[in-house]
């Protein structure tokens, strides 16, 4: 049976490449992005398949009406992809209030709107996935992408707090982690902040680590992933993608575990009688 699958940032990256393996085999797309003619490309490709939106996710109105649009044209929504976001390169001290603030609108406030939008329409299906795109960068973190880590932890944190809060309305959570992949992410759908010369050297080591030989996945091996997590019956809370992801979280992971049983003691101290 075919779903009704709402995907945001459907005009490039993982976004397109999902969308076209959805119809491909026949689901029903809500296809929401900034860029309307790309959207309509994807229109003339599948005809009655789609329905193409154009959508801003910072703006939480048309967030909803993106949603109640979207329901009344196909009837209901299987399965609701937060995809829309980019990513904000620089340091801490150099980013700038604008900067940090337009991050997170996007890609934390941006989940939250559409989240809060499909709840009721899932609720009263009594079924419904939410797939929120996170990245491993959400769970561990790597310098000059101070911001983005952020917001991705924040979706991690609104995330697990939502599975919890709808799983007894047949309400499903995932968070898909990627590692680095290669769309434009890090090119032409990247912000820079300011530069400070200070922080060259953090920079050139950040630059040295990830021009690592075979980092990047290909993007393209997502998409029979993605379907594989959209036809699970019992679909998990959190999906790393990408060879690099697993090792990389592990490891500080049990960095982690180690510096808390080192300061335990200190830390059962802090309790009080």
């Amino acid at each position: 049976m075919s779903k009704v699958i709402l995907i945001t940032g459907a005009t490039k990256g993982f976004g397109k490449i999902w969308a076209e393996a959805f119809l491909k085999r026949g689901d029903r797309v809500v296809a929401a992005g900034r860029n309307s003619e790309a959207l309509q490309e994807l229109k003339k490709q599948y005809g009655d398949l789609v329905l193409p939106i154009q959508l801003d996710v910072n703006d939480r109105k048309a967030a909803f009406e993106a949603v109640n649009k979207a329901k009344e044209h196909f009837g209901r929504i299987d399965v609701l992809i937060n995809n829309a976001g980019y990513g904000l390169f620089g340091a801490v001290e150099e980013t700038s209030e604008e900067e940090a603030r337009n991050q997170m609108e996007t890609n934390f406030f941006g989940v939250l709107w559409l989240s809060q939008a499909v709840l009721p329409i899932m609720r009263e299906q009594k079924s419904g996935h939410i797939i929120q795109v996170s990245s491993f960068l959400g769970l561990i973190t790597l310098p000059v992408l101070g911001l983005y880590n952020a917001s991705k932890f924040a979706v991690e944190g609104l995330s697990e707090t939502l599975a919890s809060e709808v799983k007894g309305f047949g309400i499903n959570v995932s968070l898909v982690e990627p590692n680095g992949y290669t769309t434009d992410w890090s090119g032409e759908s990247a912000f820079q902040t300011k530069s400070m010369s200070v922080y060259d050297p953090v920079k050139a080591g950040f630059n040295e680590a990830v021009a690592t030989p075979g980092i990047f996945g290909n993007p393209e091996a997502t998409a029979p992933v993605i379907l594989k997590l959209v036809d699970a019956a019992e679909p998990p809370l959190r999906l790393l993608l990408g060879s690099f992801a697993y090792p990389a979280v592990t490891k500080v992971y049990e960095e982690r575990l180690q510096s808390f049983a080192e300061w335990k003691t200190v830390s059962d101290e802090a309790h009080g009688a």
